[in-house]
Formats: C-alpha cells, sequence, structure tokens
C-alpha cells in the first residue's frame, strides 16, 4: 500500500508534478519506491518487462495517484524507442529517471560451458546495457535540473565469491554514474547511485540460497554471518532505501553528482 499522509514517507521532498520513469517497477525494490513516489504526488511512468506482473501493479494503485504502465524489455532497441515516443506524447519531459531494472545470479568461474559465457553477458547488458540504452534515448527529454539515480549495490563496492558478473556490473553501474556525471553536468543533469546491502527481496534470498549451497552450510548460518558485518545486524526491507532515492531526486541534493551512496545499515562505509 501506498504511505499514508504523515508516515516518514510521505513527508514533502519537493516532488509533486515532477515526470518520474521507474524501471524494474514489478520487483521488490521497485514497487516500494514507486509507491514511495506517488506519495509525493509525481506524474510516475513505471516499466517493466513482466507485463502481468506491471498491469496488476498499476490497478492495485489505482486512485492513489498519476501512474502510467508501460511494459517494456529494455534490452531490445524497439522496445525502448517504443517507450520514449509514449512517454514523449503522454508527458512530454523527464525530470527524474531511476535506473532501477536488474538481475542477479551466480556465475562461478568454474562454469566454462557456452551457456555460463551466455548468462555471464547477458547479466552485463541486463544490469548496465539497459541502463546506458534508456538513459541515451531519455536525454532529449531532460530538462535542465533532471535527476538520473542508478542503481548498483554494496557488491559494487566490494566483491564476493560465484557472482562475479553481478559484482563487475554493479561496479560498471558506478563508473557509469560517474562518467556520466561529468557528461551531463553542462546540461545541468545530475547522475548518482544507490548502493543498496541486503534487502529481503526473492532475488537477494536466491542469492543468500547459492552461497550456502556453495558454502555447505545453513541460510540461517550465511545470513547471520552477512547481517554480523553491518553496524546494525538486522536484514533491510525494500522501503528502507526509498528516502534515499527521494532525496536525490530532488532539490534539495543540488549538490551531488557522481556519488554512490551505500544504504547498507553500515556493512559498506565509504
Amino acid at each position: 500500500m501506498v504511505a499514508a499522509a504523515g508516515s516518514p514517507r510521505a513527508s514533502s521532498h519537493g516532488l509533486s508534478g515532477l515526470v518520474v520513469v521507474l524501471t524494474g517497477a514489478a520487483g521488490g525494490i521497485g514497487r516500494s519506491l514507486a509507491e514511495a513516489f506517488i506519495a509525493q504526488g509525481v506524474r510516475l511512468v513505471v516499466t517493466d518487462r513482466d507485463s502481468v506482473a506491471l498491469h496488476r501493479l498499476a490497478e492495485a494503485w489505482a486512485g492513489t495517484g498519476d501512474v502510467t504502465a508501460l511494459p517494456c524489455h529494455l534490452g531490445r532497441d524497439d522496445d525502448v524507442q517504443a517507450l520514449v515516443d509514449s512517454i514523449q506524447r503522454s508527458h512530454g519531459r523527464v525530470d527524474v529517471l531511476v535506473n532501477n531494472a536488474g538481475v542477479e545470479y551466480p556465475t562461478p568461474l568454474a562454469d566454462a560451458t557456452p551457456t555460463g559465457a551466455a548468462r555471464w553477458s547477458s547479466l552485463l547488458d541486463n544490469n548496465v546495457g539497459t541502463m546506458v540504452r534508456l538513459t541515451r534515448a531519455l536525454l532529449p527529454l531532460m530538462p535542465c535540473g533532471a535527476s538520473v539515480i542508478n542503481q548498483s549495490s554494496i557488491w559494487g563496492l566490494t566483491g564476493v565469491a560465484d557472482f562475479s558478473a553481478y559484482v563487475a556490473s554493479k561496479h560498471a553501474v558506478i563508473g557509469l554514474t560517474r562518467s556520466l556525471a561529468w557528461e551531463l553536468a553542462p546540461q545541468g543533469i545530475r547522475v548518482n547511485a544507490v548502493c543498496p546491502g541486503w534487502i529481503r527481496t526473492d532475488a537477494a534470498l536466491r542469492s543468500l540460497t547459492s552461497m550456502a549451497l556453495a558454502q555447505g552450510r545453513s541460510e540461517a548460518e550465511v545470513e547471520r554471518d552477512i547481517l554480523s558485518r553491518q553496524a546494525n545486524p538486522t536484514m533491510l526491507e525494500a522501503s528502507d532505501i526509498a528516502g534515499v532515492f527521494l532525496f536525490l531526486a530532488s532539490h534539495d541534493a543540488r549538490s551531488l553528482t557522481g556519488q554512490a551512496i551505500s544504504a547498507s545499515h553500515g556493512e559498506v562505509m565509504n
């Protein structure tokens, strides 16, 4: 449900009326981000390649705000162009782009099969290539003062065994963020990244299961080890990081560009 007025997530960030485009909106983090932006009174465009899940969520959000659901496979140039054309016709501009879409799965180095190599390449395109593709396509619609927020991960700041493609992709997101911050600054567009820690989503729990199997340990043991490395040793929920995105989207964050903000309960302090 969308946060009620007066709750911390419903506090005003001065975003009312802004056009916000959010990718990967049908996922766990995406849903929470969508609800947080809806509570701000933005004109929200949500997209995901899972059209069924996306439209189901859009129906649940009906009557709560100005929400447009546009399914799109961001790996396909024709889909991206159709999405951009629809946004241009319906909204005319994009004030905030949240590149949230991505995938997460293990890619152990020992897997030298053609399938393993394809999974490696596919993950990088899903997590980085799509950001480049959509940001480039939407750039003509972004006015001075626009904000681009890219979803990275604490694994974009560290490393972990068996997830080399995912870790590499999230490092690449930070590099992309820093380069685009310089490239788009002359147009008055800010570019930042958020690096979430362990958040209780289906994707993260699948990764935890994979790590436990690879280590021959129980999921509970692996989770305890993970949480012990945090200053606040509790698993984050998707809603816990929404405020970081709202802040970066707002004029209050006008001094920030090229930053990779760790939202990890202190697991990574940078």
